[in-house]
């Protein structure tokens, strides 16, 4: 069946092309599996909560927008009622039933990880033709408010320049009682009821209420202004649009934006515990984030049932927390051809959960081919990143590439060009990081006080669990561009390090006693057929390498919109270097784990295309581009080729 919505019809219409619904949520109350909902050009504003399921990939319920007509989901309504207050300020008041049971200039943002909790924000906001304002915590900070160029990196404690130092200067405050709301703006001359005017309303544009909602497809839409809460991996994570516990969502071909923390979610729903850390104030999160792995297990969390959701060919920009975001139910998706920018670089707000992408427990997940750029952070894999692998993705222009945080492996960094100053912190152990361009540095560290879960090969099931004692990871075949004056490029800190599992051994037994004893030697690692330039340093014992610490490969990404290019410099003896074909025969196994580097489907993995999914010949150049060649490179790396 084919139902068609519009903005000329009618919930009381049958929904056909002729006779037309009117909201999106008439239909998705009768769609059923096999079905098509079609909407026509418009505004629609509205929270769609899908009613029903699909089935299988084959019967699936369908949501896409008219070919070739725009549409737009939006959690704002249009406000006209402003009223002149003082100077460039204005003010709407509205009664709190005008919200319903979701006030978001009521609603905290709150959750466990958040740092800034001495700066109360709300999940409100203004925006004025489309550009979104920034919250104050009185009415005089409306009054003259600055420009600001600057701001701190929370993770890094550095200064960085705002990317729209104009937008800071455009502020609200809310204040609510019993009965109403009443929201001040400082417009700077404009006359807010001539323009495009809007606030936050709902919480979410596209996301069932209920779990179990399989099978759902959402096409060709922008979506926007979505009033979702704070989303650590201890609590219930809605998105502006989310398949809240599900199986098998597809979401492709969307432009997203403007969501206050989260835009899509593929994460947990609440039963498996929501915020007890904050709201109970007993137990750490970290106990609580473990108790809920349990939780969901117990609550059938398992490949038949949860995730294998599909992101593809989306562009999501402008959002708070996550660009993506998921726990537990991310499990087995896939998520490419995304283009990500501008998340969490308002920094209104801070805490331990904010990336482009931020995946708790991301199980064979895949991640490639994706274009994640001017975000605080771009990637971060944290816990459980197991079978998952990182392939082919462009990251620049982040105050860091990628995190990777307590996990044990196995998980596959490769062919990825990295081209921030701070390009990998690596807190986990088991991974293997092939024919990579790391622009930047790379910090290590150990995790001896927490205690994270890993499972058997491509399951949910939990084998056990441990503490990251670092190393067991593997190098091959990267390109480490260095900086000059900037520490920690390379693989040097890697030093003093076993080189095989069986010295690893060997080094443990010389010792008596039990766990102590694994703590005291450096796990393995395995790192070969490397080149450093402009200063990054060799791990000691690697046997074949290219060091050439004077060379500056002048490393640069050039961004032209819907192209982006790289530009970079090698030295002549560049082309003496080959590197293998690596894949499951020739990494060594993770030791916790005690599983091999292979496939979702438990077949041979085989590392053997590059960047540009170009089949590798026997001898390749290292690095993630085989086009790579002494001298001057400048090469299309997004874009139509």
């Amino acid at each position: 069946m084919e139902y068609h919505v519009a903005k000329t019809g009618s919930d009381q219409n049958i929904g056909t092309l002729q006779s037309p619904f009117l909201t999106i949520n008439k239909a998705a109350s009768i769609a059923m599996p096999g079905d098509i909902v079609i909407v026509h050009e418009g505004i629609y504003r509205e929270w769609v909560k899908p009613k029903n399921k699909g089935l299988s990939n084959k019967r699936r319920i369908i949501y896409q927008a008219a070919d070739g007509e725009k549409v737009v989901i939006k959690g704002s309504e249009h406000i006209q009622s402003w009223q002149h207050v003082e100077g460039n300020i204005w003010k709407c008041k509205l009664p709190n039933s005008f919200f319903g049971d979701f006030n978001p200039y009521k609603e905290e943002i709150f959750g466990d990880w958040l740092v800034t909790v001495e700066e109360t924000k709300h999940l409100g906001d203004v925006y004025l033709n489309g550009m979104s304002f920034y919250e104050v915590g009185s009415y005089e900070e409306l009054i003259n408010p600055t420009v600001k160029t600057e701001v701190i990196d929370h993770w890094t404690q550095k200064k960085v320049p705002v990317l729209n130092p104009e937008q800071t200067k455009y502020v609200w405050f809310a204040e609510v009682d019993n009965e109403n709301t009443l929201i001040y703006a400082n417009f700077h001359g404009t006359n807010p009821n001539e323009e495009l005017v809007e606030i936050n309303v709902r919480r979410s544009c596209f996301y069932p209420t209920d779990t179990g909602i399989d099978y759902i497809t959402v096409k060709g839409f922008e979506m926007a202004h979505a009033a979702t809460p704070w989303a650590p991996p201890t609590a219930d994570q809605p998105g502006l649009i989310g398949a809240n516990w599900s199986k098998g969502w597809i979401i492709e071909y969307n432009i997203i934006h403007d969501a206050k923390c989260s835009a899509i979610s593929i994460g947990k729903e609440a039963s498996t515990g929501h915020l007890y850390r904050s709201i109970r104030k007993d137990k750490p999160g970290y106990q609580y984030q473990l108790e809920s792995v349990f939780s969901a297990e117990h609550k059938g969390w398992s490949k038949e049932s949860i995730g294998s959701h599909v992101i593809r060919n989306n562009t999501i920009y402008d959002c708070g927390q996550n660009a993506i975001v998921g726990h537990l139910g991310c499990v087995f998706s896939q998520i490419y051809n995304n283009h990500i920018y501008n998340v969490g670089i308002k920094r209104e707000f801070y805490g331990h959960e904010i990336a482009g992408i931020k995946l708790h427990a991301a199980i064979d997940v895949q991640i490639y081919h994706n274009r994640i750029h001017n975000c605080s952070l771009g990637l971060w894999l944290d816990w459980q990143a197991q079978g998952t692998r990182v392939s082919k993705n462009l990251f620049y222009q982040n105050n860091r590439d990628l995190f990777v945080e307590v996990s044990h492996g196995p998980y596959v960094i490769d062919h990825n060009i990295l081209a921030s100053e701070y390009s990998i912190d690596n807190m986990a152990q088991g991974g293997a990081y092939i024919n990579n361009l790391i622009g930047g540095k790379m910090q290590h560290r150990k995790v001896l006080n927490r205690f994270t879960p890993y499972h058997l090969p491509h399951s949910t099931k939990v084998a056990g669990y441990a503490c990251v004692y670092g190393g067991d990871d593997r190098f091959y075949n990267n390109i480490f561009a260095g900086r000059k004056g900037l520490e920690d490029t390379g693989t040097s800190h890697y030093n003093n390090y076993t080189s095989s599992l069986e010295e690893y051994i060997e080094k443990v037994n010389e010792k008596n006693g039990d766990l102590e004893i694994f703590a005291s030697v450096e796990q393995p690692v395995y790192i070969d057929n490397n080149a450093y330039f402009n200063g990054a340093l060799p791990f000691e014992r690697e046997k074949c390498n290219l060091v050439e610490k004077d060379f500056d490969p002048k490393l640069s990404i050039i961004d032209k919109g819907e192209e982006v290019y790289l530009s970079c410099k090698l030295p002549d003896i560049f082309e003496n270097l080959f590197g293998r074909i690596h894949s499951t025969s020739t990494l060594e196994r993770v030791r916790i784990v005690d599983a091999e580097f292979d496939s979702p489907d438990g077949k041979n993995l085989i590392l053997d295309t590059d960047f540009f999914d170009k089949q590798k010949n026997e001898k390749n150049p290292i690095g993630p581009i085989m086009s790579l060649r002494k001298g001057e490179n400048y090469i299309k790396v997004w874009g139509k080729m």
